[in-house]
């Protein structure tokens, strides 16, 4: 267990459920209009999908720029969802 940790292989299996929760949710809404429109969840999954890639490419090995690339373009993604809210709230 602790491998699956180490080597973030962890964190592939929840970007994939992630993946398929966003999957789920965007088929519900575009075949039934039920649920949260994908316009509201979006910007916040892509956010959280972000910081876990940079998490999974750090685990890799990979340099400090491209995990800094992706956790970068979490915070637009969130700024995004927040001045969004902010405007329709």
């Amino acid at each position: 267990m602790a491998d699956l940790f180490a080597n973030g292989h962890f964190v592939d299996l929840v970007l994939i459920v992630v993946a398929l929760e966003a999957v789920v949710l965007i088929g519900l809404w575009r075949l039934m209009r039920r649920g949260v429109p994908p316009g509201d969840f979006l910007p916040n999954l892509i956010s959280g999908a972000l910081m876990l890639l940079a998490l999974r490419l750090t685990l890799a090995g990979y340099g400090w720029q491209i995990a800094t690339a992706c956790l970068s373009l979490a915070g637009v993604a969130h700024l995004y969802d927040i001045v969004r809210r902010w405007r329709n709230g």
